[in-house]
């Protein structure tokens, strides 16, 4: 009868201790799960912070902000590119015309490229004047002077530009022999750089 009631108190016991330890094991399982939403919610924010900050710093962005690029600004958002710009990679290198250069171009001509009707030649335009590549102004004059005096610029187009100098200024020829000159360099974006111009350059029409 002893034996039996010792038994029972053992029995007791070791519930007891093992429904402890099942508690303090829960306990810690929960602990570290919460510890673990708290990390990713961390991380979550952190990420988010960092694309924001890196998308307020984008080529798409540098031009809204730019009043010289109003145009450019507008143009970009028609032909459907500004969230390209503001969300891609890259890295971009991109000739930015400045307002005054827009001016110069046929108003007519301006006009018929803005039409939503037109989008996708106004996007072949702005996309001739990007490379999909990061070329600061110093590497492309390295390059000019690598080239006897020229360098052939493959855009996103799928067109060429060339590059050349004249005296201290580089310029850019595109395929109907027009130049356009580098008036301003190496403006700074997270997804690449920027040189505005003060020309629009156009594709040969074919």
């Amino acid at each position: 009868m002893k034996i039996s009631k010792i038994l029972v108190i053992l029995f007791l016991g070791l519930f007891v201790f093992t429904s402890c330890e099942d508690g303090k094991k829960k306990a810690e399982e929960e602990k570290e799960r919460l510890e673990r939403q708290e990390a990713e919610r961390a991380a979550g924010l952190q990420a988010e912070e960092e694309r924001m900050e890196w998308e307020a710093n984008s080529i798409a962005a540098k031009t809204m902000e730019d009043d010289s690029l109003s145009s450019l600004s507008s143009a970009l958002q028609n032909a459907e590119l500004a969230q390209t710009f503001t969300e891609e990679e890259g890295p971009y290198t991109i000739f930015a015309p400045t307002n005054e250069a827009f001016e110069k171009v046929d108003r007519a001509t301006l006009d018929t490229l803005m039409k939503t009707e037109n989008r996708e030649k106004l996007s072949d335009v702005l996309k001739y004047h990007v490379v999909e590549d990061e070329i600061t102004a110093e590497e492309l004059s390295e390059r000019i002077d690598e080239g006897n005096g020229e360098y052939s610029i493959t855009t996103l187009s799928g067109a060429s530009l060339n590059a050349l100098k004249s005296g201290d200024d580089i310029l850019l020829k595109d395929e109907n022999g027009n130049t356009s000159k580098i008036i301003k360099t190496n403006i700074e974006a997270s997804n690449g750089v920027i040189h505005q111009i003060d020309g629009v350059m156009m594709r040969k029409k074919s």
